[in-house]
């Protein structure tokens, strides 16, 4: 079953790998991160691990058994209970609730671990899949975004400082199912 896990540096050759196979992929539906992105990974991994170290964010990976990087899942520019989320899973796990499900999980540890109060997204307009992710996870439309020049939409989350509080009733366990 894959684990949801706080980012650091052994990780690194996972999400490289990550990154370099599902690249074409997520180029379809977000703004391609550049050859520079990938010529100087290493660089820029020791930065979000400095950047996580600050408390600024929090960056997670999805992983499998195997040790592989189905996905990652961000709180960046934590400030004043809020912070955005950003996420990407592989293209061979799409469609089965896995970005979904691991978005509440998220915001079930930004309000129990880092104390936020608002989420906020921003995805591409031609992004259908991300913005069905968002709305399954109790994110509602707010206003237009750019992303790279590119014309978006910015998606929120109210969550409250209370047990279960960041789940949304369809998150919560049900009474009387699969419980005998």
């Amino acid at each position: 079953m894959p684990l949801l896990k706080p980012l650091h540096a052994g990780h690194a050759p996972a999400v490289l790998a990550f990154e370099l196979a599902n690249r074409a992929y997520f180029a379809a539906s977000v703004p391609d991160r550049g050859d520079d992105f990938f010529d100087r990974f290493a660089d820029r991994y020791d930065a979000l691990l400095a950047e996580q170290e600050a408390g600024t964010c929090a960056f997670h990976v999805l992983v499998a058994e195997d040790g592989s990087v189905l996905g990652r899942f961000n709180l960046v520019d934590i400030e004043d209970r809020t912070a955005e989320v950003g996420y990407r899973v592989a293209q061979h796990i799409v469609g089965r609730g896995v970005a979904t499900a691991t978005v509440r999980e998220l915001c079930q540890q930004a309000a129990a671990r880092h104390g936020l109060r608002t989420l906020r997204a921003a995805t591409a307009r031609r992004n259908a899949a991300s913005q069905k992710v968002l709305a399954k996870a109790g994110f509602v439309p707010v206003g237009p975004a750019q992303l790279d020049g590119e014309q978006g939409i910015w998606y929120q989350r109210d969550l409250m400082i209370q047990p279960n509080s960041a789940m949304v009733p369809e998150d919560r366990p049900q009474e009387g199912r699969g419980h005998h």
